[in-house]
């Protein structure tokens, strides 16, 4: 059901967005790779902009600002869960073991957000909605069809999204070091081992977008000045690749295998 029409379960990634350093670059680079259309948005929200696939939301993509003689963030994809109640999640992921980096803030009438860092070190942000409830187009070419953890202890990881989102941690059937993130019984992620990253990669959460030709995509972000992780490979759930954009920010992109 790639468009989706009312809000999210909580604990499903809901929505994603990319904090960039050259804002404009960036919505550049996904309308050539994706076809997103999006603007720089309003000053009241720092610009941020909603891009758009065929008019409906799909991601995010701000410009990354940090306080006087602070380092600037990392520019990452940040994957945001859903919540019905964000004071409550911040309470609940406080008592977990999770590290507050923004606490809870409205976004006008749209709704009210945080980001966070479970005790692993994972950043991701937690959306309660109100006028905007996330992603309005899922699992179609040029869309998020996938979010996975990347933890070093899945026990940990386990216990406290559990505790803070009800999330439940699943071993894949035939898989020894994947897991699937579960919520009212449906598949909404995966989790995987940080050993299986390049040594010295931090625990993370990444972005899966999903694409009709794997190959051709990783052509055009290679000529765009992208740059390949790991080059398109098949695997269970289709043939993926993984990447970084002209900025450093990685991401994953997807063919799945037809079900």
């Amino acid at each position: 059901m790639p468009e989706v029409t009312t809000p999210y379960a909580t604990g499903t990634p809901c929505w994603v967005d990319l904090m960039a350093k050259d804002q404009q670059a960036a919505l550049d680079f996904y309308r050539d790779l994706f076809g997103w259309q999006g603007q720089v948005g309003k000053a009241e929200f720092g610009g941020y902009a909603v891009c758009e696939l065929d008019g409906r939301a799909v991601a995010g993509i701000g410009a990354a600002t940090s306080p006087d003689g602070m380092p600037e963030p990392p520019t990452v994809w940040t994957s945001y869960l859903a919540t019905t109640d964000a004071q409550a999640t911040q309470d609940a992921i406080v008592a977990a073991g999770g590290t507050l980096l923004v606490p809870v803030v409205d976004v006008g009438n749209l709704g009210r957000m945080l980001i966070a860092a479970d005790p692993q070190g994972a950043v991701f942000g937690a959306w309660q909605p109100g006028e905007f409830f996330g992603a309005k187009v899922v699992n179609e070419a040029g869309a998020l069809i996938w979010n996975e953890l990347h933890t070093s202890d899945v026990p940990a990881a386990t216990a406290f999204y559990g505790e803070a989102f009800g999330i439940e941690f699943e071993p894949l059937e035939g898989a020894d070091t994947y897991w699937e993130l579960r919520v009212g019984g449906r598949a909404v992620g995966g989790a995987t081992l940080l050993a299986n990253d390049p040594p010295g990669t931090p625990a993370h959460w990444l972005t899966y977008f999903a694409v009709d030709d794997v190959d051709s995509t990783v052509d055009a972000l290679v000529k765009r000045n992208g740059t390949v992780f790991a080059p398109p490979f098949d695997m269970v759930a289709g043939r993926m690749s993984v990447v970084a954009d002209p900025q450093g920010a990685p991401f994953a992109v997807i063919r799945p295998t037809p079900r």
